[in-house]
């Protein structure tokens, strides 16, 4: 699939992947599977909690481009989020993409009320998953998706959010056994 983009981007994809351990990036796979789900999905706003190097945002960006959506995503790091900003512009997805600098739960507090979102990814601090959802939750619309990274290979650290989201009967929630393990929740009501 990386194949289907510009030789830039490519560049750069291959070389976030050389980084993957040291900027905690999703696995290839996992990126292929939400830019799919998001272009299916046909989802036009999306969150993003820990951008990191901004390989998967790259991967985010590149679908909306597809679907005609905008990306909004929060880093806590100064030097990583400029890492990103960079690879953003590179692979020439910085037009559709919104960045915040700081504490993410700060931010997604703060998000105006009519803010909605069809598509939330997060793959931050693990402890805080559950906080990140509850703030999340008012502005998925009903049908958007939340995903969550390294739900098995962070088990202990995001069993309060996988305990909360399977008994909360607006959501349908399955984990999916990608590399480090993804929970993908559908809203339902």
């Amino acid at each position: 699939m990386i194949e289907n983009f510009d030789n830039k981007t490519q560049e750069v994809l291959l070389s976030l992947e050389k980084t993957q351990k040291e900027f905690w990036n999703i696995s290839r796979v996992t990126a292929e599977f939400l830019y799919n789900l998001i272009v299916d999905s046909k989802s036009q706003s999306v969150i993003e909690v820990g951008t990191s190097n901004g390989y998967s945002g790259i991967w985010i960006a590149k679908a909306l481009k597809k679907t005609g959506g905008r990306l909004t995503t929060i880093e806590f790091y100064d030097k990583r989020l400029d890492i990103a900003k960079e690879n953003f512009k590179i692979c020439q997805v910085d037009d559709i993409i919104e960045t915040k600098k700081g504490d993410a739960a700060t931010i997604l507090e703060y998000l105006p009320e009519d803010y909605k979102v069809d598509f939330a990814f997060i793959d931050a601090n693990k402890a805080q998953y559950i906080r990140f959802f509850r703030l999340i939750e008012p502005h998925l619309k009903i049908g958007g998706f939340i995903a969550c990274d390294n739900v098995i290979s962070h088990a202990a650290k995001v069993q309060t959010f996988l305990d909360d989201i399977n008994a909360d009967d607006k959501y349908e929630n399955v984990i999916l056994p990608l590399p480090a393990g993804l929970s993908l929740a559908k809203r339902l009501k």
